[in-house]
């Protein structure tokens, strides 16, 4: 990866769930580990998002999820393809119960991580998703 890349991420919360002390850890820790974060309050309608992440330009989106709002994330995938942007990495982070994780990752979400996941984890993650998405947008 090019060590000069930094990623650009948003970090958001959509549907109904204004449990964001989870967002805003992972939002300082990306923000520590040298990224360009763009944080969002909770409460986001997918269209706010998928607006944000084209007028942002960003890699990755970071959803975080304690009260089921994960399950709206396919919706996401589906406006971020049809908007153009089906190469933004999206990752999900918060409470997704083990037999809902498999219809995230065949929506397109490139990982979930689960409460107690390192940040050190998370940011090499997202630093490596963004270097793909960031290949793949050379390459088109």
């Amino acid at each position: 990866m090019n060590e000069s890349m930094i990623p650009k991420v948003l970090v958001t919360k959509i549907g109904f769930d204004g449990h964001d002390r989870g967002s805003r850890v992972v939002a300082a820790g990306l923000r520590d580990a040298g990224m360009e974060v763009i944080y969002t309050p909770p409460w986001q309608e997918i269209a706010a998002v998928v607006k944000l992440a084209l007028e942002e330009d960003v890699d990755v989106i970071g959803i975080s999820s304690l009260a089921t709002d994960h399950l709206i994330v396919p919706k996401l995938m589906a406006a971020l393809r049809a908007a153009g942007l089906g190469d933004v990495g999206v990752v999900v982070g918060g409470i997704v119960p083990d037999g809902e994780e498999q219809a995230l990752l065949e929506a397109g979400v490139a990982r979930v991580f689960h409460p107690g996941s390192a940040m050190a984890e998370i940011a090499a993650f997202v630093r490596e998703l963004a270097a793909q998405v960031r290949a793949r947008r050379v390459a088109a």
